[in-house]
Order: structure tokens, then sequence, then C-alpha cells
């Protein structure tokens, strides 16, 4: 395997499929973030929804892993998991974490940061119910989220006997420990890869409701 492992050096692209300009985009960050996350769609890419999160704990040891973006709007963008998964815990001593989009094709990347507040309980409830009835005992049969299992068939036992076990209801409970999260931006970046290294990053910040958009050093 060892015979792999190239010269990291060398290994490298020209970025050349786009120009980002402080007079196009548009003032609003997020209308800016629905233009390109719609491009991404439009592009058929593959699950231009994913997002990176970014969590730390309350020493400041960071997490990151991959979700899917389930609501984007003015007030923020959601995202679903077990409140006592690593992200939950993280978020309930450290509400603060950034979401990333990074869609190759397009050479393009998103930062958002901000503040995470759980969204209502009516809410979360409406959208496990729009779950695949699969993925709903699932959030059932994996928690403790992140905590260790025996084995891969211990977890599909887990499944088969619920999923037996509710054969016959309609419904399901959602779970208390399940629900949404929001992350409430006051942060964005857009970024737009260009040659020679020199690419477009422009960031809005928010400053008593408003938002400044500034060009920013690649």
């Amino acid at each position: 395997m060892t015979d792999l492992i190239k010269d990291l050096s060398e290994l490298r692209l020209n970025y050349q499929k786009g120009e980002l300009h402080e007079e196009q985009v548009n003032p609003n960050p997020h209308e800016q973030f629905l233009l390109w996350f719609n491009h991404a769609l439009e592009a058929r890419l593959h699950e231009p929804y994913a997002m990176s999160l970014a969590t730390a704990n309350a020493e400041g040891r960071p997490h990151v892993r991959t979700v899917l973006l389930r609501g984007a709007t003015e007030e923020g963008y959601d995202f679903y998991t077990n409140y006592d998964s690593q992200k939950g815990i993280d978020l309930a001593n450290n509400p603060y974490a950034e979401l990333l989009f990074y869609w190759q094709e397009q050479e393009r990347q998103i930062r958002i940061s901000g503040r995470v507040v759980k969204i209502s309980e009516e809410e979360s409830t409406d959208y496990y119910h729009k779950r695949p009835r699969d993925s709903q005992i699932a959030a059932y049969v994996s928690t403790p989220q992140s905590g260790v299992i025996s084995s891969r068939e211990e977890l599909q036992q887990r499944f088969w006997d619920l999923h037996d076990r509710v054969a016959n209801q309609e419904q399901l409970d959602k779970p208390a420990f399940w629900g949404g999260y929001r992350l409430v931006p006051d942060y964005y970046e857009f970024w737009q890869g260009r040659p020679n290294r020199l690419h477009d990053r422009l960031s809005y910040t928010k400053t008593d409701g408003q938002w400044t958009l500034q060009r920013l050093m690649p």
C-alpha cells in the first residue's frame, strides 16, 4: 500500500470554472446561498444538500461530520439528529457551530457560522413522520448514537426485532431523544476557485441586524 503514496506536493488542480464579484452577488447572503444551492441542484450534483457540521465540546475540542440539510430559510439552516449524539452533547455545552458546503464540480464552497438552537417539537415530529418508516425505526435502534456496539449483527437484530414489534402500528411516535436543530447564521463566506490560487472569497458579517459584505484575501 505504501507504494501508492505519492508526493502530495505535486497533486493540484487549476480552478477556472467561475468568478465571484461584489457587484454581482445578492446583498442578502441567504438569497445568494439559494442561488448557488439551486445551481447545484440543477446541475444534478451528488447530494448537494450534504454539509459538514463542525461543533466543539466544552473544552474546545472540535468534532466534524457530514449531515443533511433539511430546511433553509431566512431564520436558519435545519438538520436532524439524536440529541444524545456527540453533536448533541457538544451543542448542549457550546451552541456555536459552522456548516460547510463544498461542490467540487462547480469549484464552490460556502461556510455558514452561527448559534444553534433546537427547533420546535412540532416541527421535529412533522419531519420525523415524513421520513421512510425504516429510517424512523433506525432512529430508535441506533441509540445512544456514537455509543459502542459489539457487532453489525447486533445492530441488525435490534432493527428487525423492533421492525416486527411495530409491524401493525400505523404510526410511530417520535423518540424523545431525537429532533431538529437550526443554525441561525451571523457569518457567511462564499468561495469560488480561481486560477493561480487567487481564489475569490466574499464574506457577509451580521452586525446590529445588518449584513456587511467584504472581500477576503485568498
